[in-house]
């Protein structure tokens, strides 16, 4: 199944794709798409579902972040090793892991805002692992059946931020609207092996990064072990799980950066695509 959420901000409504890509309105069937939605026992009755007989969308309006209340944003830097390399730093041994504010959370195709002053912002295309049901201290093994799906996630990025002021990683990474999630999120049935999705992101119609899940340092089951023996993962948690080469600062002869009234584009194989625009500061368009 791909679930989604439709409407505007404060007023999202349930929904999923049908076959033909048709939208299909399921606020008939429960209130809300949430985490609790996404366990096991949640999915199942949504894939139970007659879908040709629930009511057809005919203008969808705003796609909306596929799921609410994020609980935990948590991301995996260097996870390319490629990337590492044009970031100038080690493939690191153990998985790097900082969070993003689920503030930042908007969704696929809502308005990227610049912080004030910011001279740095990028952009990463990056799988996003949703989990389904909780998850401590899970085996390698045992861990892709706490997934209930995959996602598109743009880990939009403030590289000043980042690197230059203090070593915080977060300070860079969760920016009002540097979340992009969705434009659904495919249920990992429909997944047959996360490490073989191909992903890509255009800026101003230009391809810059190109890559394949299967360049990963440490893939999707590796993650979701590794990061549970740190914290409890919650259904409705999500995972971005790093970038391949090509973002801003890692072109070359010189870094390039977004400014306002960039596009960028960016999906992966089988999960969909997003579409932002880049905005100067503008706090309307993140409470709007």
């Amino acid at each position: 199944m791909k679930l989604m959420r439709i409407g505007a901000k404060g007023a999202e409504k349930p929904a999923l794709l049908d076959a033909n890509g048709g939208v299909r309105d399921l606020s008939g069937v429960l209130a809300d798409i949430t985490g609790a939605t996404l366990g096991k026992e949640g999915l199942a009755k949504l894939a139970a579902l007659d879908i040709d007989s629930l009511p057809l969308v005919a203008n969808p309006g705003r796609i909306a972040p596929p799921w609410s209340g994020v609980g935990k944003f948590i991301c995996v830097g260097l996870n390319y090793a490629d990337h590492a390399a044009e970031s100038g730093m080690a493939v690191p041994a153990e998985p790097v892991l900082f969070m993003k504010a689920t503030s930042a959370v908007v969704g696929a195709n809502d308005a990227v805002v610049m912080p004030q002053d910011s001279k740095k912002t990028d952009w990463e295309v990056e799988l996003g692992v949703v989990i389904g049901t909780t998850a401590r201290y899970v085996s390698e093994a045992d861990a892709l059946s706490h997934v209930a799906g995959y996602c598109v996630v743009n880990d939009v990025s403030e590289r000043e931020y980042q690197l230059e002021r203090g070593g915080q990683w977060d300070k860079g990474k969760g920016c009002d609207t540097f979340g992009p999630v969705g434009p659904w999120l495919v249920t990992s049935d429909e997944v047959a092996d996360p490490q073989k999705l191909g992903l890509w992101l255009e800026v101003n119609g230009k391809r810059v990064q190109d890559g394949s899940t299967k360049t990963m340092v440490f893939g999707v089951a590796q993650l979701v072990s590794y990061i549970s023996r740190f914290m409890t993962l919650y259904p409705g948690d999500i995972i971005s799980t790093g970038t391949p080469p090509g973002v801003g600062m890692g072109q070359k002869p010189a870094a390039v950066f977004l400014k306002p009234g960039d596009t960028m584009r960016l999906g992966i194989e089988g999960l969909g695509e997003q579409q932002q625009t880049v905005h100067a500061w503008n706090p309307a368009l993140i409470d709007g």
